[in-house]
């Protein structure tokens, strides 16, 4: 029995020693590169003290899902970003477009008033009132100020 324990206490310790010693050595070979080993191949090589430590899996576990919230969140700016700028591109076609129709009716309009001899204005009970020379000019004056504005 007290053998048996001795035996038990050596191994342990045997154990605890391997896994306590693992000494890495640094060395410059041959061709003067700087290796890293375990073993080193040429003496003298120069022990390192290499501390490690166990990794806390919770605390890993954490900076992971923080990290991959970050990333979900710079995802779904970008998307929103990318969507905020397809609308106003497509608010801004939708003006040009506008604009463009405006002036072609404006255009039509300033032709209409320029090209015609004789303009009325519908009236109430249906009857057409013509306009008189002052008041044609001041038309066709406004219908080519407007065309301007609008085809700039």
């Amino acid at each position: 029995m007290l053998r048996y324990s001795i035996t038990l206490s050596l191994a342990a310790l045997v154990l605890a020693t391997a896994t306590a010693s693992a000494d890495v050595y640094k060395y410059v070979d041959e061709k003067g590169n700087i290796q890293y080993t375990d073993k080193p191949a040429t003496l003298p090589a120069e022990r390192l003290n290499v501390q490690t430590q166990k990794t806390d899996v919770v605390a890993a576990q954490e900076r992971q899902s923080q990290d991959l919230k970050r990333m979900q969140n710079a995802s779904q700016t970008q998307q929103k970003a990318s969507e905020q700028q397809s609308e106003q591109k497509a608010a801004t076609e939708l003006t040009a477009k506008d604009k463009a129709e405006r002036c072609v009716k404006a255009r039509e309009r300033y032709d209409t008033y320029a090209n015609s001899r004789r303009l009325y204005e519908p009236g109430a009970d249906g009857e057409r009132r013509y306009l008189s020379d002052a008041e044609l000019t001041a038309a066709r004056d406004s219908a080519k100020a407007s065309m301007e504005e609008l085809c700039k």
